[in-house]
């Protein structure tokens, strides 16, 4: 049965503090019809990412989400009907179709992607999350055998895959994530040497005991109190990827941490770099083979997390933000 209308979730209201399902409303409009240069497209998965979050707090790296507007969001979509040459029915494309069924597109706005199974995959390892831990740590992280690699957020879909990359490349490599099931995971599972559950409490003393010879490298997904943690227990020379702040993006502002950045990088010589995947797309196609050749070869383990229906699409981001999922989060529409 052909689909007659387009569902789409809008914001409807900026959170001033934590993101709430009342911040969002299910609406329905005609299916667009794609003009010359453009591609009409069925959503198929939506990426769900701690930065949904961000985007409602300004402009980033992107404008800021405007509220009556369609919640932006990249997915995976296939091709109903195309205008544009280079695009047919049927081809796979990553795109910022935003949380709705179907979106028209301009053609230089869809990445065309390989049929791969299970097609959940170019969400998540060989999408911007696995791109993401390959690019943050092995261009700004830079480790080498035998150094300590500390990430935070380690269960989460970046965190999970920087941790095994920095075990292939010989390194120690602890996780620093929430409750004792995830850190245990970390540690059965995925073959980290150790893991710190940062609702413990004494965050410092732990990770002290997890990282006796200091930390070479910190992929950073948190910022906040537990960046704070690990500065001071940085080697010299050390190398900080900063690759987000969830814990600042879904609470009120505040004064919390990190204090003492300055003093400590100067007295460590250490190198604090932020990044975005964009900036390395020229580079995609050399790395997605690397991370294939990792997965077929069980170095590297996709773990997915994947909520059916469009209208469960706010639910599942207010999850992800309270550390629900394991692995890549992402909807199923």
């Amino acid at each position: 049965m052909t689909a007659t209308v387009n569902r789409q979730i809008l914001l409807i209201e900026k959170p001033k503090e934590k993101l709430g399902p009342e911040h969002f409303r299910l609406a329905e409009s005609p299916i667009p019809e794609p003009k010359d240069g453009e591609a009409l497209v069925k959503v198929r998965y939506i990426s769900l990412d701690a930065a949904n979050r961000a985007w409602m707090q300004g402009a980033t790296y992107r404008a800021a989400v405007e509220t009556d507007s369609v919640m932006p969001g990249g997915s995976v979509a296939e091709v109903v009907s195309s205008k544009a040459p280079g695009l047919a029915p049927g081809d796979l494309v990553f795109a910022d179709t935003g949380w709705q069924d179907y979106a028209a597109l301009p053609a230089k706005h869809l990445a065309k992607l390989p049929k791969v199974e299970p097609m959940t995959h170019l969400l998540s390892v060989y999408g911007i999350a696995g791109l993401t831990a390959y690019f943050g740590l092995l261009d700004i992280g830079k480790p080498r055998a035998g150094e300590t690699v500390v990430v935070s957020a380690a269960a989460g879909s970046v965190g999970s895959i920087v941790g095994q990359i920095a075990k292939i490349k010989g390194c120690r490599v602890v996780g620093i994530a929430g409750g004792k099931q995830k850190c245990d995971w970390l540690v059965s599972e995925l073959g980290f040497d150790a893991a710190v559950d940062y609702k413990d409490g004494a965050l410092f003393k732990a990770l002290r005991a997890a990282a006796p010879n200091g930390i070479d490298v910190y992929f950073d997904n948190v910022g906040g109190d537990i960046l704070e943690a690990c500065l001071p227990q940085m080697n010299l020379k050390g190398r900080i990827a900063c690759c987000g702040a969830v814990s600042q993006y879904d609470r009120t502002p505040s004064a919390t941490g990190p204090r003492g950045i300055p003093g400590l990088i100067v007295v460590k010589r250490l190198i604090m770099q932020g990044f975005i995947v964009m900036d390395y797309m020229d580079q995609r196609d050399e790395a997605v083979a690397r991370l294939q050749e990792w997965v077929s070869s069980g170095k590297l383990k996709v773990q997915e997390d994947v909520i059916d229906g469009l209208e469960n699409t706010p639910a599942a981001l207010i999850g992800l933000l309270a550390g629900e999922n394991r692995g890549k989060r992402m909807v199923r529409v």
